[in-house]
């Protein structure tokens, strides 16, 4: 079986975050490659992390030729948390009626989710916010 056929959706990219995590220290591609072993290609992680930076994962800095990358806000579920929102934002640009959506999201929430989305739609706008 190959490393591709072996993971799931969004898998490769919970490696990488997971790597980064536990390096503490920005890595480029290559030693991510190296991290990650399983022969994965170059092209193909870097790719991810690429993948991760447009979402707001990942922070990068110019080393040599290359960049290094490391987790962007307080850690992995920082990162988590940007590739989950992104991928809500994308679903629902996608979606032809986003209103039925978002009512079917919001009235499968339990009730302390509800409370949690409620207080944050309630914040005053803040430059966190996408």
């Amino acid at each position: 079986m190959s490393a591709r056929q072996g993971r799931s959706p969004g898998g490769l990219e919970r490696e990488v975050i997971a790597c980064l995590a536990a390096s503490g220290a920005p890595m480029t591609a290559s030693q991510v490659q190296a991290e990650l072993g399983g022969g994965l290609a170059y092209n193909t992680v870097l790719t991810a992390l690429s993948r991760l930076y447009a979402k707001q994962a990942l922070q990068r800095s110019p080393q040599g030729r290359a960049f290094a990358y490391r987790l962007a806000g307080e850690g992995a579920a920082d990162a988590e948390a940007s590739v989950t929102a992104h991928r809500m934002h994308m679903l629902l640009k996608a979606g032809a009626d986003r209103t039925s959506v978002l009512a079917r999201f919001v009235g499968a929430l339990d009730q302390e989710t509800e409370s949690v989305l409620r207080a944050l739609l309630e914040e005053p706008e803040s430059g966190d916010r996408p």
